[in-house]
């Protein structure tokens, strides 16, 4: 019997992964297929990549009472493997901008503490290994917060301790890392990072990133300047350097978990990829589905789609896209390699109908304009 993969991500504000992934196969069945359906909801380090991570690994969540944001309490979720080892974390989930309202959202004024708490319940859980997602946050601090939650404490030039938000950057003038939790030495920790921008500068945390999450002009060079400032001080006290390909994501997390943490850097869908043993499931599949809510130019670059393309194409497999709407040029939809590209946003359907009856309309699209290429 035929098998059918389908490994798509989310539709951002429609859909989850798993549930695109069963619209996806009903479409099919709707056309008289007889197949074996494999599902693989995927996810590229963002949003969504815990839940994935959990469920695939046969492990539970857990929830957890956090700083915010803001640093206002909220409960925090986070996956612990079945077997117990590896804790699967979003900084979203504590630290991210989905948590703000849009008058809320100041970078100045965040903190990943949150996210650090997060990372100290799982020590005390007793894991060996923290997967960090470090996508969609609302901060700027250069993980001061994640490291406070640790025991990192952070001094201005009076010697009096710092509120970790992104404002204080500048005023950082020692580090007390001597209450560091001493577990830490015995965790590894692996980055889901997909862009490589440095710490500070031009294409810094502040500058490239800081607008989108609240920050005017004033507040990007107070920003950039404190990053400037902290990257200082760690490499005076401690002799490390975190100004590096990577640094800006997540705020700057990983460049404070670069000085603190025994971390390594990966790309988020590289990682995932061999996780599930997407290549495998290529191989041993006849068709091949993937998608997500908006195919553009940043798809070509670490996302699922293009993951997902890249071994349909090694192993000569006919792939398929659904996109809720798709920007990319004819050159770029050649790059991917899929036989037929199918949008949800059309002549007929605006994008809100699109995003409100995504699994409805993505049965139909198959129905439509997939199915008949077999006939």
């Amino acid at each position: 019997m035929m098998t059918i993969l389908f490994a798509p991500d989310k539709f951002k504000g429609s859909l989850n992964a798993a549930q695109v992934c069963q619209a996806m196969e009903e479409g099919m069945h709707e056309g008289g297929f007889n197949f074996h359906a494999l599902h693989l909801p995927m996810a590229d380090g963002g949003e969504g990549t815990c839940d994935m991570l959990t469920h695939f690994s046969h492990g539970q969540k857990i929830s957890v009472p956090v700083s915010g944001p803001r640093l206002q309490p909220m409960p925090a979720t986070y996956g612990i493997s079945g077997d117990g080892t590896t804790a699967f974390i979003e900084m979203a989930a504590a630290s991210g901008l989905q948590w703000l309202k849009p008058g809320e959202r100041n970078p100045l004024e965040t903190s990943t503490r949150g996210t650090g708490q997060l990372i100290h319940h799982a020590i005390g859980e007793g894991v060996e290994e923290v997967i960090l997602g470090i996508g969609g946050s609302a901060t700027n601090d250069a993980g001061m917060g994640m490291l406070d939650a640790l025991g990192v404490v952070f001094l201005n030039a009076q010697g009096e301790p710092l509120l970790p938000v992104g404002k204080n950057l500048v005023h950082v003038d020692r580090i007390d890392a001597s209450h560091l939790d001493t577990a830490l030495k015995k965790i590894t920790f692996t980055a889901l990072c997909d862009v490589n921008n440095p710490l500070y500068g031009p294409e810094g945390a502040a500058q490239i990133f800081g607008p989108q999450k609240g920050a005017d002009a004033g507040a990007v060079a107070c920003l950039d300047d404190g990053l400037r400032n902290f990257a200082a001080v760690v490499e005076r006290q401690f002799g490390v350097d975190i100004n590096f390909p990577g640094a800006g994501a997540g705020g700057g997390i990983g460049a404070g978990a670069r000085a603190f943490l025994n971390i390594t850097f990966q790309p988020g869908i590289d990682f995932l990829k061999s996780f599930v043993k997407l290549e495998e499931k290529v191989a041993q599949s006849h068709i091949i589905f993937t998608g997500e809510g908006r195919v553009d130019h940043q798809t070509l670059y670490g996302k699922v789609v293009k993951g997902v393309s890249e071994l349909a194409v090694k192993h000569s497999k006919p792939l398929f896209i659904v996109a809720g709407t798709s920007d990319l040029t004819s050159a770029e939809l050649l790059e991917l390699g899929a036989v037929k590209v199918v949008d949800l946003v059309n002549q007929t359907t605006s994008e809100k109908e699109a995003m409100h009856h995504a699994f409805s309309l993505i049965r139909q699209r198959i129905k439509e304009e997939i199915i008949p290429l077999f006939l």
